[in-house]
């Protein structure tokens, strides 16, 4: 069998190519995701008039670090909150009074109870 040599093609990324049907859907799927995002985060790129692989490029690249930045702002958020003194401590020490004083109210009237019953 015969080996047939090919030219390598000088770039295989043309930025002026027609977008296929694949990466045509893959901007319709990054667009339902973007519109998730809250609308800090939105690349401002109307997807419906992206016809060329340059502009699906930077669409791509434009909505996936929308996305990551969202995640990160995200966890950082989380972790003010959990870093945020809590006031529940207050709340509890307020309930452990009521308690007490409950526990108090009982012990007497069971003990004036034990007295009672001594009397007889």
């Amino acid at each position: 069998m015969a080996i047939v040599y090919f030219d390598e093609p000088k770039s295989k990324v043309d930025q002026n190519r027609p977008a296929n049907a694949l990466l045509l859907a893959q901007v319709q799927h990054l667009r339902e995701a973007e519109k998730s995002l809250p609308p800090k985060y939105h690349s401002g790129i109307f997807s419906h008039a992206i016809q060329t692989e340059g502009e699906v490029a930077r669409y791509v690249q434009s909505v996936t670090e929308a996305i990551h930045q969202a995640h990160a702002d995200a966890a950082a958020e989380r972790v003010r909150r959990a870093l945020k003194p809590k006031e529940v401590i207050e709340i509890a020490a307020v309930a452990d009074e009521a308690a007490e004083r409950k526990q108090r109210a009982r012990r007497k009237s069971s003990a004036a109870k034990k007295k009672g019953s001594r009397k007889k």
